[in-house]
């Protein structure tokens, strides 16, 4: 005889799952938010996932940071209009494509992001010092795969 909550059990856990997820939407938010205040308190929250995708490369074209994003490119022009007015961003020229401009950090914009992220390391290894290093590396990788199956 089946067990009726064995069958109800993969709804359950897709439900738990939702709620979960939503939750830490909004708690990512509120994280955003904080941390784009913590680079300029000026700085919009929508731009911070831009100075992100800035910080790991030396410049990046607006065709690659639209699909890295998932917006549209006059959203991504106000974004970098925004964030170069408070001299984090600037638009420079392609070496590979004269009429095209890539953004990238300027020395100022890279500086501040790295102090913010410094501190949120520092609040990070705080808040997981009572973990087991095994878990951390564990709940990683399942939100990685996790994040994969969202794409």
């Amino acid at each position: 005889m089946t067990d009726p909550l064995d069958e109800a059990a993969p709804g359950v856990a897709a439900a738990a799952l939702e709620q979960e997820v939503f939750a830490l939407w909004r708690r990512g938010r509120s994280y955003m938010a904080a941390s784009a205040h913590a680079v300029d308190p000026k700085l919009d929250p929508v731009c911070y996932p831009l100075l992100v995708l800035l910080r790991d490369a030396d410049a990046i074209a607006m065709s690659e940071l639209i699909g890295a994003l998932g917006i549209e490119k006059s959203t991504l022009t106000r974004r970098i209009d925004s964030a170069a007015r408070l001299g984090l961003v600037e638009r420079i020229p392609d070496p590979h494509d004269a009429r095209a401009r890539l953004v990238a950090l300027t020395p100022e914009g890279r500086r501040r992001l790295e102090e913010q992220r410094a501190e949120t390391f520092r609040r990070w290894r705080e808040r997981l010092s009572a973990w087991d290093p095994d878990d951390v590396r564990q709940l990683a990788t399942l939100m990685h795969r996790l994040g994969g199956i969202l794409d």
